[in-house]
């Protein structure tokens, strides 16, 4: 008998060593090396029922290729976050929080194809609750198998019988390979039953989605190469609070990485919303101080979104500085340049920042929304509910020109706004007669507050 082999895994990057160490030499991580079981059988190499898929040497000039071709998923927003559909082929992983809806949103892509032969093998649910969960959703596919099995060789010879057009695993982390001593959910289980997936992915030119869990930081759980071999890493998120959930696209080999779907969580599943502004822009009565509305573009879409800020005395000695779908240091940039270059007495008190819908947003545009913000709270001076803005806001306080205005226009146009505040330097060459929302070129922060707050 052969002597057990076991090595050190770093649970989070999966750097591999001989022995334990304190500090991982990858990720700079503290106490995350555990020891697992690496001997495999010599007389299994990989897994039997996926040997008769053999790549064979090609001329570059001899292979297929058709790039239009992809498989229609029957969800727009799923289409849109992916590029435009399924890549056969491609290897997919969904990550998000527990309950957030992960599950729910496969098992109605599986039973929104109708065309395609379908295999949802679930490592986490019974048969019976997949039925329960596709009679709320009401949506019917003759052509969607289920399967509740963790064995990855027994999950392959069904995949031999059926021959399915998609596959989707539930969740990656509950499968497990005879290939491996170590239990399921490990490091070498997942980057093993991971690899197998891949190669049955290539091969047959099969599209599979796995689902995977994510730790308390929000990362991804098992090791960052999970991430690096498959093609496409989608994160679902979003509050469990609010009905809305958000599909982004972290990582995509086949298209834009800055494309984001939006849903809202019904009784009867996941409902696209085609209009995102519908749920960023919040309904109110009267109108309020520090809340100014902009308008961005994630990937293709440009929408709308309602920036909500709180400026008010420190009740402690060192002031408050929270953001919420905006980056923190970001923030306090553009504090500092209120404070440096406008004069704003801001550094004493608290200010709490809000991107209403439950949104997270990276686009720079959304500056001067912010700043405006801030100083009609700072003001107790509601902004009109009828303008909004789309600039980006420099060091010096100089109002900086962002790209693709005349979209960012085009829906604030759409939506019925009268005024949008934007940089001068976008001006050239912008046909403003086209619009009939009034443009307002400004080129620094104290233009904006002269127009906005006389």
């Amino acid at each position: 008998m052969s002597k057990t082999k076991t090595s050190f895994f770093c649970r989070n990057c999966g750097t591999q060593s001989l022995k334990w160490i304190g500090k991982c030499p990858s990720c700079g991580e503290w106490n995350t090396y555990d020891e697992e079981i690496v001997e495999r059988d010599k007389d299994q190499k990989w897994n039997r029922q996926t040997e008769k898929f053999h790549s064979k040497p090609k001329l570059i000039s001899e292979i297929d290729y058709n790039q239009e071709f992809r498989i229609d998923t029957q969800n727009n927003e799923l289409n849109r976050v992916l590029g435009g559909g399924l890549v056969p082929g491609s290897l997919i992983l969904v990550g998000g929080e527990p309950g957030i809806g992960k599950s729910t949103l496969m098992l109605q892509v599986a039973l929104d194809i109708k065309s395609c032969k379908v295999l949802y093998v679930s490592g986490e649910e019974s048969e019976q609750q997949i039925k329960m969960r596709a009679e709320r959703i009401s949506s019917g596919n003759n052509q969607c198998y289920v399967l509740t099995e963790t064995s990855t060789q027994q999950i392959f010879q069904q995949i031999a019988e059926i021959s399915p057009d998609l596959l989707i695993i539930d969740s990656i982390q509950t499968l497990q390979t005879n290939l491996i001593d170590s239990s399921a959910g490990s490091i070498s289980q997942i980057k093993e039953c991971a690899a197998e997936m891949q190669r049955y992915a290539k091969l047959t030119g099969t599209p599979v989605f796995l689902i995977g869990h994510i730790t308390k930081d929000g990362n991804l759980a098992g090791p960052k190469l999970l991430e690096h071999m498959v093609d496409t890493v989608l994160q679902f998120e979003g509050d469990r609070n609010y009905g809305y959930r958000i599909l982004r696209s972290v990582k995509n080999r086949f298209g834009s990485t800055s494309e984001l779907g939006i849903y809202e969580m019904q009784g009867s599943g996941l409902r696209e919303v085609s209009n995102p502004s519908e749920i960023l822009l919040s309904q109110r009565d009267e109108n309020l101080s520090g809340t100014a509305i902009s308008a961005t573009i994630e990937g293709m879409r440009p929408m709308l979104i309602e920036t909500q800020a709180l400026v008010s005395s420190a009740a402690y000695g060192t002031p408050q500085r929270s953001a919420t779908g905006f980056e923190t240091k970001r923030l306090g940039m553009l504090l500092a340049v209120l404070e440096k270059r406008n004069g704003f007495r801001l550094g004493v008190k608290d200010v709490f920042l809000n991107i209403a819908g439950g949104i997270r947003v990276d686009d720079p545009a959304i500056d001067l929304a912010v700043i405006c913000a801030i100083l009609s709270s700072n003001e107790d001076i509601a902004i009109n509910p009828n303008d909004c803005f789309a600039a980006e806001v420099g060091l010096s306080g100089e109002i900086r020109p962002v790209n693709r205005i005349e979209q960012r226009i085009a829906e604030a146009d759409k939506l019925g706004f009268e005024r949008i505040f934007i940089s001068k330097y976008n001006t050239k060459g912008l046909e403003k007669m086209k619009f009939n929302i009034e443009i307002i070129a400004v080129s620094n922060v104290e233009q904006v507050f002269s127009k906005l707050f006389g």
